[in-house]
């Protein structure tokens, strides 16, 4: 079985070397030990705080298959993004040139720098060893982070953002960033990544304010505007299940598309319940499967079946309620693991 949980300080070994067999453009789960500590660092502070609304924390959750105790996953939630850092972003707009004597109109894309001082939640940072991408792991990996937010709403945005990896070759190598970015920070894209994981400062200092006119890109840096990387793609068609809509902004670095939604909005949100734990039986339980979170001590989340009986309650297995460390008149929120009815315009 494999759970959900809040990091600790003690799987700091276990996320190096995850890191390490993650590619580039994962800031979230940076490649330098240091950063990667002040990380887990920061979210246990977040954790701990009691918190009446968002102010930037940042909450980091790993993946433990508990057959070996190997950290096999990660991923965030950062409650607010902004603040002393703005978070920036390109946004497309376009733009008519238009000349009376030629008789000709011309509709250009153009990218204007945007500089968000008090912005959304943002969810992100989702790396699952590629040993252990089966049987809906990544998609609990996903989801359990609207459970979460769900339950303490006061903590975050009612708006949530994702930024989707755009695309990059394995040697770190940005076809947007090699057009566009190096021509002002004179570094390559894994350093500049790096960077403003640290410090966006440098940002602010270096990148151009005027508005970029797409056509006078590189092809190779057009064609991938507002993509994904190949490794992104399910990521990507899990959130539009998830009612998660392109903004028409991408990253500054590597052009990757930036996606939103509503929290209230969002399937497993909206689709999510209550129940207390009523039963917990030996026996199977027919349902769909579900994505399952406790609160009561410590957050923990995993798959399993919940059946919901006529007053509300919940029967679940001994394996989940043991994952999650239940007891009898816990109470757990849950949402089916896949939509119940599939997403318009599929």
């Amino acid at each position: 079985m494999i759970v959900v949980r809040p990091v600790a300080e003690e799987d700091f070994e276990r996320l190096v070397d995850l890191a390490n067999q993650a590619t580039f453009g994962l800031t979230n789960l940076p490649k330098d030990p240091d950063l990667l500590r002040k990380r887990i660092k920061e979210s246990l502070y977040g954790f701990q705080k009691v918190v009446d609304r968002p102010r930037g924390e940042l909450y980091i959750f790993v993946m433990e298959d508990l057959d070996t105790g190997e950290v096999i996953g990660t991923s965030c939630i950062v409650s607010k993004v902004g603040g002393f850092e703005p978070f920036y972003a390109y946004r497309i707009e376009k733009c008519v040139h238009q000349s009376e004597m030629l008789g000709a109109k011309k509709e250009i894309a153009t990218l204007h720098l945007v500089a968000e001082h008090s912005g959304p939640s943002e969810i992100g940072g989702l790396f699952l060893s590629p040993a252990h991408r089966r049987r809906g792991a990544g998609r609990l990996l996903s989801l359990f982070r609207f459970l979460f937010m769900a339950e303490l709403r006061e903590r975050f945005e009612p708006f949530v953002i994702a930024e989707m990896r755009g695309v990059v070759g394995p040697d770190g190598h940005s076809p947007f960033w090699e057009a566009l970015g190096r021509h002002f920070f004179d570094m390559d894209y894994p350093k500049a990544d790096l960077l403003s994981a640290m410090d966006k400062r440098f940002i602010a200092d270096l990148m151009p304010t005027c508005p970029i006119y797409i056509p006078l890109l590189p092809k190779s840096a057009q064609k991938v505007i507002a993509e994904v990387h190949e490794q992104t793609r399910p990521a990507l068609k899990m959130l539009q299940d998830e009612g998660f809509e392109y903004t028409g902004m991408v990253d500054i670095f590597e052009a990757g598309p930036l996606l939103g939604c509503h929290l209230e909005r969002i399937r497993t949100v909206r689709e999510s319940g209550q129940a207390i734990v009523a039963e917990i039986t030996d026996k199977s339980v027919e349902s769909v499967a579900h994505v399952i979170a406790c609160f009561h001590s410590g957050f923990r989340a995993c798959m399993g079946n919940v059946k919901i009986g006529a007053t509300g309650r919940a029967t679940l297995t001994r394996q989940v309620a043991q994952v999650l460390k239940l007891k009898e008149g816990d109470t757990i929120r849950f949402a089916p693991l896949r939509p119940l009815e599939p997403r318009k315009g599929n």
